[in-house]
């Protein structure tokens, strides 16, 4: 019996960043632009941004570079004012690991119901992807404000959800706790006044 072949996996794409802010491409061994950068992960290619001299992994500082300038293009951002500033606020929070596998997930949902409603629309109306995106796009525009308010739902059900979230772990984390003595914290019913 013989054993299926194994595909062979496609090494990530090396893009090498030098010190004059170049990046070089290694697997076209030329120099690529952001732009560049941007078209492979709309391709969802598998790339690694590294530094050239050190080797140190550049990928997420190039990804939020690229998210700066399409935020700056002067299209409609994606990020409020106080979504960033609340996003800000998670950092050096005991929360800021659970909320980026939070956003992570809720980012992968709404890509899921994206693919689902193209899929749809596909069966619907074929495989001709210039008439589905012509179709696609009447859609949002004819449905763009129902979308939002949805969305807008949407968001507003999780915020709430992760606050709740948040209110029990400290909770738990209070009741855990309640018979110790931390250094700069009062002891919780010696200093009560109501309690005496």
């Amino acid at each position: 019996m013989a054993l299926p072949e194994a595909k062979p996996e496609t090494p990530i794409r090396l893009i090498k960043k030098y010190p004059n802010r170049r990046l070089y491409d290694t697997k076209t061994s030329s120099y690529i632009t952001l732009a560049d950068v941007k078209q492979m992960v709309h391709k969802q290619e598998d790339f690694q941004v590294v530094d050239a001299k050190s080797g140190e992994d550049l990928t997420r500082s190039i990804l939020l570079q690229i998210i700066l300038e399409e935020e700056s293009a002067g299209g409609l951002p994606m990020f409020s004012s106080d979504l960033l500033s609340q996003l800000i606020r998670f950092y050096g929070n005991a929360m800021q690991g659970v909320m980026g596998a939070y956003l992570e997930k809720n980012i992968r949902a709404f890509q899921d119901m994206q693919k689902t409603l193209q899929d749809q629309s596909s069966r619907i109306y074929g495989d001709n992807s210039r008439a589905s995106h012509e179709l696609w796009a009447q859609f949002m525009n004819l449905q763009g404000p129902a979308m939002q308010s949805l969305m807008q739902a949407y968001v507003e059900q999780s915020q709430k959800m992760f606050a709740q979230f948040q209110e029990q772990m400290q909770s738990q984390a209070r009741n855990m706790f309640t018979g110790f003595t931390f250094p700069g914290f009062p002891q919780q019913g010696k200093n009560d006044p109501e309690k005496s």
